[in-house]
């Protein structure tokens, strides 16, 4: 296979100066990276972790998210997931081949073999997706990385068999685990209250909470309101309309656009009196530790147990959930989760509650920001996030002028040969690669006197879609934010002949 050959010729950047130094020991905000006391506090009391604990787990997230994302690219068709594992410090990917295995391995991570690809397990996720009016009894599917199975929630009694469910679209009963629960998720937002805002649900008010600020607004859940909701604050002033919201179907996600007497600010409230400061939206994986703060029930703690979860809820089915250990209650939805100071996503729906506890799944910030062109409030003054709207069929994204050795300094390398106009070549090696929701960055050194073109392509299913392209004369460069998929480039030579190089990675 093209990719078992391509896995072994990849060359990664160092990780020296990546991986998370140890803590001083001291307990102070200064000494723990920034941190907030609050939610070291919150660590402590839901994960047993002291401060020294919490910020080398927080650090050490931070590093696995982005080396994971690198690894994905690089490892391509053989990438079968990534997480960290049960000592909240190992960094494991699963791969389908030794070659990858090694590159895993020299990125500092612990490579898994294992039977299947994440893109094959996506693929038979789909195919429940597609089924989920049939699934009677059943509350929700997702791919877990860890057995390299799709795992089956169903209630008990259910009227569907969750093997024979799976059997009846294609998916083999070894790669399926059914998981028993007698919770059945549902929105978060019929608790009626006072805080943070409000909006308008058949006569009546309904409460959420904000999730994170953006320019121009805030994120929510997608089911706190539809396009046109107006809503109040937590003082009953006039506040905003929703603008956006998707639920159900491939997401609960919604942004509010505020009127001028608002202004968003890039922290989230814990209820406490504290303000917990947003600094990035990097991803974390599977295991990493995570933090959610809600207006019914304030900042709670846990860890990240699955990623791409479908969930069934009375009103339907919604798609690309991440799953975790937290608890919620109602009124939380909307509301934002953390790993450290990095933004996660907001707050869809869940089963249990805080006293007995609980699961709860959330809507990646990410995929928000991407799908919306939102640019997410950070308290450096950086503006992380979907400033960049990600072109649809034939755009052509804005080039820039690329800094010495750009295409060079990219962590994923591929080359290649062009001789006669109107040809073209895939890459990575012919396939494609798994990437999260972020920012493609990708170079392309064309030959002299010749004019190549660089074009970024989604897997959709009707086939991959042309989502970004860079023209014209010389180098190219392209930028966009997506959220997460499966992709390929196309280098296609409009005139003249000769090798290329091809950088690229997801940010």
């Amino acid at each position: 296979m093209a990719a078992t050959a391509a896995a072994v010729a990849f060359t990664l950047p160092s990780l020296a100066g990546t991986t998370p130094e140890s803590d001083s020991g001291t307990t102070k905000a200064s000494a723990n990276g920034g941190v907030s006391p609050d939610l070291l506090a919150a660590m402590k009391r839901d994960l047993g972790l002291d401060a020294d604990q919490a910020t080398t787990r927080l650090k050490r997230s931070k590093w696995a998210g982005g080396v994971s994302a690198t690894l994905a690219a690089a490892t391509g068709d053989s990438f079968g997931g990534a997480w960290i594992a049960s000592d909240g410090t190992t960094l494991k990917v699963a791969v389908t081949d030794s070659g990858a295995a090694a590159v895993v391995k020299k990125a500092g991570a612990v490579p898994v073999m294992v039977k299947r690809s994440e893109a094959a397990l996506d693929a038979a996720k789909s195919k429940l997706d597609a089924k989920v009016k049939s699934a009677s009894g059943l509350t929700g599917w997702y791919v877990d990385a860890p057995t390299n199975k799709l795992v089956i929630v169903a209630q008990p009694g259910a009227a569907t068999d969750p093997v024979a469910f799976a059997k009846s679209v294609g998916v083999p009963a070894n790669a399926v685990t059914v998981k028993v629960s007698n919770r059945a998720p549902k929105p978060l937002f019929d608790v009626r209250g006072a805080d943070p805002y409000f909006i308008s649900v058949d006569g009546g008010t309904a409460r959420c909470s904000i999730g994170f600020s953006v320019e121009g607004g805030f994120v929510t859940a997608g089911h706190c309101g539809t396009p046109g909701t107006t809503t109040t604050g937590f003082n009953n002033e006039a506040q905003g309309v929703v603008k956006a919201s998707v639920f159900p179907g491939n997401a609960d996600m919604g942004f509010v656009e505020v009127n001028g007497d608002w202004t968003p600010r890039p922290v989230v409230n814990d209820f406490k009196g504290n303000e917990l400061p947003v600094a990035g939206n990097t991803e974390a994986p599977v295991g990493a530790a995570v933090c959610r703060s809600g207006s019914t029930t304030g900042t709670f703690c846990g860890t990240i147990l699955a990623k791409n979860q479908t969930v069934r809820y009375p009103e339907g089915a919604v798609t690309g959930l991440t799953r975790t250990d937290v608890c919620a209650e109602g009124g939380d939805s909307g509301g934002p989760w953390l790993s450290g100071d990095q933004a996660q996503g907001v707050t869809s729906g869940g089963s249990g509650d805080c006293t007995v506890g609980g699961e709860t799944f959330f809507q990646p910030v990410n995929e928000i920001l991407a799908e919306n062109s939102l640019t997410l409030l950070t308290t450096g003054g950086e503006q992380e996030g979907g400033a960049t709207a990600a072109p649809t069929d034939s755009a052509t994204a804005a080039p820039s002028e690329p800094a010495a050795n750009a295409c060079g300094d990219l962590p994923v390398q591929r080359s290649g040969s062009l001789a006669k106009s109107g040809t073209g070549q895939i890459q990575p090696d012919g396939g494609a690669f798994r990437a999260r929701a972020g920012k493609h960055v990708a170079c392309l050194n064309v030959p002299d006197g010749a004019d190549f073109d660089l074009v970024l392509q989604r897997q959709t299913s009707n086939g991959f879609k042309t989502v970004a392209q860079a023209t014209g004369s010389g180098d190219k460069t392209l930028s966009v934010d997506q959220r997460s998929g499966t992709f390929r480039y196309v280098v296609v030579d409009s005139s003249g002949s000769g090798d290329y190089s091809l950088g690229f990675n997801v940010q």
